[in-house]
Parts: structure tokens; C-alpha cells; sequence
């Protein structure tokens, strides 16, 4: 029987090599069923995104592998831009097994001799070591590993490993094998735990979760709109709110400490140390769901002066009066220690009002439910949001519960259509993964006079076959070689959408845009008729930041 590490490593082919979530579901259930018990709180923590710090730089890594083939560093450069990812590319140079390099980091073993949770305690231990002792260690690995174990392991040691695999459908597989609710089973997995303080059992049992004070609910998430309004029901039976542009969060208060909790499931309680002083105001068991928003002369401020402080875990003084945060609360889960998820939204919100009503804090805002008697009154609203800083409309269904994931039925989400441009593709990448040998980032640009300037970047948006065109165009008509960057004849058009625009002295443009990706390749318009960058400073007089 294969070691707990060829085990995961067969579990990451199995799952790549299938697109059918039963199949995944069904190769998550059979390992969990068979991984030897330290392996699968690692594994699970995996899936879960909670991985080891990056071991080494990707210039240390090119490095090591070229002392340990003796090929040139220019010829490594040459293969990792041709082949688009670094874990990929040494996996594939390194000599398989080479019998005159003892293993020095596991000993006289063989690829199959050691399990998941040895490998990732090595890195944890090595996280402090010298370059010297990186380097060895990776020489010992590359010379007991097959080559998908090296890409796999390269992927975690670089820090960019991505399973590809949803936590909803892992916790969905766990619950079917432990015969446990979905829900419950996403609960147990959530806030604080880590594989080198928690048992597998443990963690899935509840036992560890019941004394996790920090512990946040599941976040329940909103789908897009996909229907009329009409076929919605009677607009009495539905609350709207304005759908905000910030920093989606839940508000914890349990024996009287405060936790605050980013829907990545980031503890972000000292980025905002206005929202943890209100634990001093508010009553204990105590959770609230809502939006961590800059806000000022009672409104809220665009997305980008939040951007200012997301990531600052000791902001100064300067940064807390120039861009002061609130907490929109929009939803009640937890009071006086009792979870009210199951109760109908109408009720939670009465609750919610009474509790913002009875403290009046200014870092404590209700989010507004907007009023509206018919869907026409809704739609002329919905034209409103982006005056109100808005990315548009929330609808949720009066007697909803609190749920878990994205359900589709109850609440639902309806943006403002996106801001747009058409832009000349000026420079192109390739992309990672399985896009690792086509060009699919892109660098667009407009017209400044007779010249163009590049704004933004987008690689979402075209399909596989108009993929597959643009890259030929770009072989065809690359100009310049800027390391694994090409500049390309100015000549595709394209329709740029994007949620926000704001200043930015970064941008050669002056302008930064919010999620840009491609809505259309203009096909129909000539290179002379792409938009100006005057137009996108337009735009960024109307809607900016």
C-alpha cells in the first residue's frame, strides 16, 4: 500500500484529470476513508487553503535546480517562460532518481517511504533554516521523487498551490462519509484551527469547535440574479438593500472579547481597531454579518479608501482619520449566546433594528432596508446604486434562514451592468496551468493623442477557440521580448468592463480599475476608433474615487 505522500499526490491527479464534481466528491470521500490519521489533518487544511509559508524565492529555486542539472540559468529562464509555471518546469528538468545523491532529509527511503504530514513538517522546520540547509533538502527531494510528486511538492514549496477543488464540495464529501449535515460540517471547519494543533477527529467530531470562542458562522453569499423581477413573486415578500463595495465581515462578541472575521475566513480584528472597540459598547454573545465600509459625513466612500487599509495590522493614526471605517451590519446570527440562523429573516431583523436602535454607536451603522411597493420602483433604485456607492441591489426573501454557501431561491444579488471601454491589446503573457503554453494575459491600452497608454490588465473573458486566435496573432505579430512579456502590433480591439474606477499615481494612466476583465472582442471596430484616455478620465470624474 502507497505512504500517505504518494497517496495525496495520486488523490491531486485524480482530481485533476476529472471535471465531474460527483467524481472529485467521490476521490475526496475515498481518500479521507484511507489516509493514515496524521495525513488527513494536513490534507484537510490543504483543501482549506491553509498552507506552509513559501520556502524560497523563485530565483533561489532556479538557481538550486540549475546547480543540481549543471544546465545554464539562461537556458532554465528559457524553459520557464516557455512552460509558464516554475513548479512544472523543474519538475520536469530534474534528473529522475539519481542513485550517487543520498537523501539526506528522510534517509535511505524510496518515493512511497514517507507520509503527507512528514514532507510538510519538513517545511515548517526548514521555514527558519539557512539557504544551505533549503538547498539540501530540496536536492534530497528532487532525487526521491516522481516527477508529478516534485511538481505537486514545488507547487506547496513555492506557495502556490491551488487543489482546484471548492471547500463546499469537501465538506460536502466529509459530511456524506461521517453521515453529518453539510452544514454542520462547514461550521466544525471554520475560524481558527490549525493542523498542528488539531486532530482530524477532533476537528470533525466538534469536540475542539464547541471551545472556539472566535469561532465566525459559515458565511451565507447571495446568487446573481437570473430571473425577471415578475417571476420573483410579490415585491411584500422581499427586502432590498444596497449591495455595498467593501469588505464583506462578521462581528464577534464572546466572553467579552471581540473577533472580526473577513468572509476569507482572515481574522482581521487589528487591521480595524475602531470596529474592536465597540466590544466595550455592545452586549456579549453577540454576532453580527455585514460590511466593514469606509465611510464619512454620513456616506460611504468608494472601495478604493478602503484599499488603504486592508492589510495594515498596526494602521497609524493618520491612516484611522484619513480613511475611517464603520460596521454596516445587515444580519443578526448570534444573541445572548443563541444561534438565530434558523430564524426567518424578518424576525432577525427586527432584532438587528432593535439592537442599533438601543446602541447608537458611530462605528455601528444599520444598513438600510429600501422601501418599495412595486418591481418598477425597484428598477428605478437599482439605476440609483452606483450614486450611492453601490455595485447595486440585495434581495433576500423575507422568511429566509441564515444558510451555508450560495443557494440559489432566497437571496440574490443584482449589480449595476459594468463600466466599459474598448481598448488596443498592446502587450501579452502566457498564462499558468493548463493556459501555461497559450498568451492569455493581456495589457490594454488607449489612445493619449497619437500615442497609447496602457491602463489595465485582463486575462477573463474570451473563450478557448477566441484564446487560441489571439495567440496566434500574438506569435504572428510580437514585436518586443520583455522577459516572458511580448509587445505585439497594435491592432485587436476590445471591450473592457470594470466595477470601479479611482485615481492612482502607480498607473501611467493616473486611473486604476476595479475587477477589469474583457466583455467582447471588437471585431467591428478599427484601431483609430478605441477609446481616449480624456474618456476614462470621464469616467473617472463620474464614478471615481
Amino acid at each position: 500500500m502507497k505512504k500517505g505522500w504518494a497517496q495525496y499526490v495520486q488523490l491531486w491527479q485524480s482530481l485533476q484529470a476529472t471535471s465531474s464534481t460527483l467524481e472529485k466528491k467521490e476521490c475526496v470521500a475515498a481518500y479521507f476513508a484511507q489516509a493514515p490519521a496524521a495525513d488527513k489533518t494536513w490534507a484537510l487544511a490543504l483543501f482549506c487553503g491553509r498552507k506552509p509559508k513559501k520556502l524560497c524565492s523563485s530565483k533561489e529555486l532556479l538557481q538550486w535546480c540549475g546547480e543540481y542539472t549543471g544546465l545554464p540559468q539562461w537556458l532554465l529562464e528559457e524553459a520557464y517562460q516557455f512552460t509558464g509555471d516554475l513548479a512544472e518546469t523543474i519538475a520536469l528538468l530534474i534528473p529522475r532518481k539519481s542513485p550517487e545523491r543520498p537523501n539526506q532529509a528522510f534517509g535511505s527511503v524510496t518515493e512511497q517511504d514517507w507520509d503527507l504530514v512528514d514532507f510538510l513538517n519538513q517545511l515548517l522546520a526548514l521555514s527558519i533554516a539557512t539557504a544551505e540547509d533549503k538547498k539540501a533538502f530540496l536536492f534530497s527531494f528532487w532525487q526521491s521523487s516522481s516527477r508529478t510528486q516534485a511538481w505537486v511538492g514545488h507547487k506547496i514549496i513555492t506557495g502556490g498551490f491551488r487543489i482546484g477543488v471548492a471547500q463546499t464540495l469537501v465538506q460536502q464529501a466529509l459530511a456524506s462519509l461521517l453521515q453529518q449535515s453539510p452544514a454542520d460540517m462547514a461550521l466544525r471547519l471554520a475560524g481558527q484551527w490549525s493542523p498542528l494543533t488539531h486532530s482530524f477527529d477532533d476537528l470533525l467530531s466538534g469536540s475542539g469547535a464547541a471551545q472556539d470562542q472566535s469561532k465566525p458562522y459559515p458565511f451565507y453569499l447571495c446568487h446573481a440574479l437570473d430571473l425577471s423581477l415578475a417571476e420573483l413573486g410579490e415585491p411584500a415578500q422581499w427586502q432590498a438593500e444596497w449591495k455595498w463595495d467593501g469588505m464583506r465581515g462578521q462581528w464577534i462578541k464572546r466572553m467579552n472579547q471581540c473577533h472580526l472575521w473577513s468572509r476569507g475566513e482572515e481574522l482581521v480584528t487589528e487591521n480595524f481597531p475602531e470596529l474592536a472597540a465597540l466590544v466595550a459598547d455592545l452586549p456579549d454573545g453577540l454576532v453580527l454579518d455585514g460590511e466593514i465600509i469606509c465611510y464619512q459625513n454620513n456616506q460611504p466612500l468608494p472601495f478604493a479608501h478602503l484599499q488603504k487599509r486592508i492589510g495594515k495590522k498596526k494602521p497609524s493614526k493618520k491612516l484611522l482619520q484619513e480613511y475611517p471605517v464603520v460596521f454596516l451590519a445587515y444580519d443578526i446570527l448570534e444573541w445572548q449566546g443563541q444561534d438565530l440562523r434558523a430564524q426567518p429573516l424578518h424576525e432577525r431583523r427586527e432584532k438587528l433594528t432593535a439592537l442599533c436602535h438601543r446602541f447608537p454607536l458611530s462605528q455601528l451603522k444599520l444598513s438600510p432596508s429600501l422601501a418599495f411597493a412595486q418591481w418598477s420602483h425597484l428598477e428605478t433604485l437599482h439605476s440609483q446604486a452606483r450614486a450611492a456607492q453601490a455595485e447595486g441591489l440585495v434581495l433576500k426573501h423575507q422568511d429566509s434562514v441564515y444558510g451555508t454557501g450560495r443557494k440559489k431561491g432566497d437571496w440574490w444579488k443584482w449589480k449595476t451592468a459594468p463600466l466599459h471601454i474598448d481598448a488596443v491589446l498592446l502587450y501579452a503573457q502566457k498564462g499558468h496551468g493548463r493556459r501555461s503554453n497559450w498568451y492569455t494575459d493581456y495589457t490594454f491600452a488607449v489612445w493619449d493623442g497619437e500615442k497609447l497608454v496602457t491602463f489595465a490588465k485582463a486575462y477573463s473573458g474570451l473563450t478557448d477557440a477566441e484564446i487560441k486566435e489571439v495567440d496566434a496573432f500574438v506569435k504572428a505579430n510580437a514585436k518586443e521580448k520583455f522577459g516572458p512579456v511580448r509587445t505585439v502590433v497594435p491592432q485587436l480591439v476590445f471591450e473592457i468592463g470594470f466595477e470601479g474606477i479611482a485615481a492612482s499615481n502607480r498607473h501611467k494612466s493616473g486611473v486604476a480599475l476595479r475587477f477589469p476583465r474583457i466583455l467582447r472582442w471588437r471585431k467591428d471596430k478599427p484601431l483609430s476608433e478605441a477609446n481616449t484616455l480624456a474618456d476614462l478620465h470621464q469616467l473617472l470624474k463620474q464614478y471615481g474615487a
